[in-house]
């Protein structure tokens, strides 16, 4: 999985770096030393994240890209993924790509009964699924289900989807068919889900319009 933004370049002490625009333990679902590939304005790299603490990380850069990067500080396209992160989900599934679980040719209203449940829910909803099978295959609790496992779940569902989450950090775009969007809501994010120019949010349920400027990113998913 491939995570994409457009992020800005700091030089400082002969050092070049980019702070990447979320929290990777909360999205990515992983912790610890992280090695990425990835390219910065189409500039190849490899690295291993920098800490800032709490789940924040900068990509240091090298010699050559950085200063390939020289005088261009800001709107850089940043794309990278993480080479030594392992699956949430590890068992044998009975589903695959060519035999998902469901066609997302539709999509129905599910809410949750409580908060922290949203991501379980946006599961739910695409898989065509109960909450409570939702939360059983996904194996997690309340506040607990994180963009990693949502991906790790959609493959072991068969569910397909781009292969990369795009980070539009509030900027307004053209929004795919059918995503699970990212919104900000205080120190999480909500997730939620748009199918044919329709919201379908797990706490205010319908909604034919979404502001923008609340979106971090999106994951789009394949419809028939």
């Amino acid at each position: 999985m491939f995570y994409q933004f457009i992020g800005a370049v700091t030089f400082e002490n002969g050092k070049s770096e980019i702070t990447i625009p979320f929290n990777i333990w909360e999205v990515c679902d992983t912790q610890g030393t992280l090695h990425i590939e990835g390219q910065a304005d189409q500039k190849a790299f490899a690295c291993e994240l920098s800490p800032l603490g709490k789940g924040m990380y900068t990509i240091p850069l090298n010699g050559s890209v950085s200063a390939a990067l020289q005088g261009k500080t800001s709107d850089i396209d940043i794309r990278f993924q993480i080479t030594n992160r392992k699956a949430y989900i590890e068992t044998d599934s009975p589903y695959s790509l060519e035999k998902p679980i469901r066609k997302v040719d539709s999509m129905k209203l599910i809410t949750q009964p409580n908060d922290g449940l949203c991501g379980q829910t946006c599961i739910a909803m695409l898989a065509g699924v109960t909450l409570d099978d939702a939360c059983e295959i996904m194996h997690c609790r309340d506040w607990q289900a994180s963009m990693g496992k949502m991906v790790d779940t959609l493959d072991y569902l068969g569910l397909a989807h781009e292969d990369v989450i795009h980070y539009t950090q509030g900027k307004d775009v053209t929004l795919p068919k059918c995503a699970i969007l990212m919104e900000k809501m205080g120190r999480y994010s909500h997730y939620l889900v748009i199918y044919d120019g329709t919201y379908f949010d797990p706490t205010e349920g319908i909604l034919e319009e979404f502001d923008k400027t609340n979106l971090v990113g999106y994951l789009e998913i394949t419809t028939f």
